[in-house]
């Protein structure tokens, strides 16, 4: 009896196990760091990279005057210009891709980045997760059930 308790729980062990890495993984694809995955789990950032190593993707390295930013499931490259400007082009998670309106330049790569990031978020995807677990156990005890 108790037995089988303890392999009702080593099911619901392995289910929760791949359920928080599937949404650890989404997190990651969205853009959550590791020490945000941490922290939301109760852990380390290096707990969270070694509990769920693929959960976040790790940028190529670009070169100077060039960056990547990946929010909301899109991407973006942020571009300096030999003035010193900032550009950017982007794919929304949605699919449309968007750049800098009418050629603007942005004063930094920071400010590029913000305009870059409320695109991303403009055309994130909505995904809404619904989990239902019903758990049915029955113990014998003595001959009876509980």
């Amino acid at each position: 009896m108790t037995l089988s308790v303890l392999a009702a729980w080593k099911v619901m062990d392995a289910e929760v196990r791949r359920l928080t890495g599937q949404a650890a993984a989404t997190a990651g694809s969205y853009g959550a760091s590791y020490e945000q995955l941490g922290a939301v789990w109760g852990i380390t950032r290096q707990g969270a990279r070694k509990k769920w190593p693929d959960a976040v993707s790790r940028p190529a390295p670009t070169a100077p005057g060039e960056r990547r930013l990946a929010l909301f499931g899109g991407t973006a490259e942020l571009t300096q210009a030999p003035a010193g400007d900032w550009s950017w082009t982007g794919r929304g998670a949605d699919g449309p891709s968007g750049t800098v309106a009418d050629g603007a330049r942005h004063g930094t790569a920071e400010e590029a980045a913000a305009h870059a990031g409320a695109f991303l978020k403009e055309h994130s995807l909505d995904i809404d997760i619904d989990i239902d677990i019903d758990i049915d156990i029955d113990i014998d005890v003595y001959g009876g059930t509980l």
